[in-house]
């Protein structure tokens, strides 16, 4: 059986590429994409943006809020975090009130928080911003496909993007989307990276400023593939609309049969949780480990990543149902609650199964 041939990645695929995401995120503003998993545009428009005497307010709801408030003080910024417990979003009001007493150049956000579960009120935070001369900087690798992110509408000046998780499409590319104060603000940092794999404006000047005719760098030809493949699957019967309704769907469902089947959710507030993960407090007599680990074992092939310990310092603490891209689907999200009452079951608690997957599918259904 011969090879499967790569697409060639050619200037005009790479810019039809673009084009075709950006039309489906209805945003007129640039995008560009890179060559590289998330981490890479994370870094690049944080270091783009952190240079000496810029003022930064990094909102930090879980630990890529932490990280990127790091990034954007490596190159001299001034970084303030307004940080939260990491079982809540962080208030709008909070973040008017302080940069009502301070100048601030930046506000950085994380949309939703992957790690923790808890997705964060960006409208009204990017409206405070903007009131108070801020440009707006949003990690929406989490939440794009997941969550509402009109990016136009709400005026975002630079928009973080993943194709890899909500939208299952791949981890060896990312996005930017950038409006004109992005660009100024980034512009305006004379420590800004340049000849770098983290130039961002490099790409500006060599890709968008140049009409898009030859890719600076090289193109990833089947990780490319494998993102344009993602988009004919959206372009087709999914839609980005349908998409965020499915994830929403799915974190309510998960949600709501978690708690029938006795555990605690790690976000309290509903309006605080994301559609991406769930994170659950294990019962006060079950580790999460053993939880993890007997649930699992109920998993098929293939499922494995449905139900995990939380990551870093929270890994004792919760475990978290993965309900994004495939596991957003309903048999992804009944199989998960499945495998929590076997595993509780085989701890020796009595969890109601019947009870969390009637919950669970009134939420799946649309109830």
């Amino acid at each position: 059986m011969s090879a499967v041939q790569p697409l060639s990645i050619d200037a005009a695929t790479y810019a039809e590429t673009e084009r075709r995401l950006a039309s489906l995120l209805d945003t007129e503003r640039d995008l560009l994409i890179l060559q590289g998993e998330a981490i890479l545009v994370l870094e690049a428009a944080a270091r783009g943006l952190g240079g000496p005497g810029v003022r930064v307010l990094n909102l930090v709801s879980g630990p890529y809020g932490e990280a990127i408030g790091d990034w954007l003080a490596v190159g001299g910024a001034t970084v303030r975090h307004l940080a939260v417990e990491f079982d809540s979003a962080v208030a709008p009001d909070v973040v008017r009130e302080t940069l009502e007493r301070a100048e601030f150049d930046v506000v950085s956000v994380v949309h939703a928080e992957a790690a923790t579960g808890v997705v964060n009120p960006l409208e009204e935070i990017a409206a405070a911003a903007h009131a108070a001369g801020a440009v707006v900087l949003v990690d929406a690798v989490a939440s794009v496909g997941a969550e509402p992110l009109p990016i136009d509408d709400w005026d975002l000046d630079l928009v973080m993007l993943g194709t890899q998780k909500a939208m299952s499409g791949p981890a060896g590319v990312c996005a930017l989307v950038a409006g004109e104060r992005g660009w100024a603000q980034i512009a305006s940092n004379v420590q800004a990276p340049r000849s770098s794999i983290l130039s961002l404006l490099d790409w500006k000047d060599q890709w968008i400023d140049a009409g898009r005719v030859k890719v600076p760098g090289y193109a990833y030809e089947y990780e490319m593939r494998a993102l344009i493949g993602a988009l004919d699957e959206l372009d087709g019967d999914v839609g980005l609309e349908r998409l965020i309704a499915r994830h929403h769907r799915a974190g309510v469902a998960a949600r709501s049969g978690a708690r029938a089947l006795g555990l605690e959710t790690w976000v309290a507030n509903e309006s605080d949780a994301a559609s991406v993960v769930t994170l659950l407090r294990p019962p006060a007599e079950v580790s999460v480990a053993s939880l993890v680990q007997a649930a699992s074992s109920h998993l098929q092939d293939g499922q494995a990543a449905l139900i995990t310990s939380a990551p870093g310092s929270l890994a004792e603490l919760a475990l978290r149902i993965n309900h994004t891209g495939s596991g957003a689907r309903p048999e992804a999200v009944v199989a998960a609650l499945t495998a929590l009452a076997s595993g509780l079951s085989q701890l020796g608690l009595s969890p109601d199964l019947t009870g969390a997957l009637g919950v669970a599918q009134a939420a799946l259904a649309g109830g």
